[in-house]
């Protein structure tokens, strides 16, 4: 079976996916992931919009920061990208963004198989409390579900937290890859997430795009 991962920050950019699934440490990262059990690339990604918003809140194990979240409950649409991975890679993804062992019990594979059958019939479903063990079906596309991870609770019940400049950037080049958008609608669309804007001045936010994007 194949589904739809759709990724709607950091992720966005497909070499920082290719640390998920092939495994290892990206160049400077705190973390080092041990891959998914199958580690061929995603067969296609398209450019997708999301009802609702990102907000950044928590600390990041890999970049220090907040981290980026989806609320379906925010004003407007969050820009992501969807990957045509297998059912197993998805949920090796998953484990390894909640801290998991990724495929190594049978007992995990087959919880985090009955919570996405839940996701994709209630729209919603939660493997624990933590950090993107809140599965979410926003829907289909070409006919296949789509799915992704959050926090359980919205931007209205947390703390937001700044990212990482190094992590923003990630998110930045993600957005060119997949939705093609030019710097400023970039920049545009990072400085007003909650954990953003109340830290990051609009001319910070467009200087820190511009030179993500100018690198190779």
């Amino acid at each position: 079976m194949q589904v739809w991962y759709v990724a709607y920050g950091s992720n966005m950019h497909a070499a920082r996916l290719g640390w998920y699934i092939g495994g290892g440490c990206p160049p400077g990262g705190m973390r080092t992931y041990p891959g998914c059990r199958d580690r061929r690339p995603p067969s296609r990604s398209v450019p997708v919009s999301l009802p609702g918003g990102v907000y950044f809140a928590g600390e990041s194990g890999a970049w220090t920061g907040g981290m980026a979240f989806y609320d379906p409950h925010l004003p407007g649409e969050a820009a992501a990208r969807a990957y045509l991975v297998t059912l197993e890679q998805f949920t090796d993804i998953a484990a390894q963004e909640m801290y998991r062992p990724a495929g190594e019990t049978d007992d995990l594979t087959r919880t985090t198989g009955a919570a996405i059958e839940a996701a994709i019939a209630n729209g919603r479903a939660m493997l624990g409390p933590g950090r993107y063990e809140t599965l979410v079906c926003p829907g289909s596309h070409s006919g296949v579900p789509m799915l992704t991870f959050t926090a359980p609770e919205g931007a209205s019940g947390v703390r937001c937290r700044p990212p990482a400049p190094t992590y923003l950037g990630m998110i930045a080049r993600g957005l060119r890859e997949s939705h093609g958008w030019p710097a400023e609608r970039i920049a545009g669309y990072l400085a007003v997430r909650p954990g953003v804007a109340d830290a990051w001045p609009p001319d910070a936010v467009a200087a820190l795009v511009t030179e993500a994007l100018a690198e190779p």
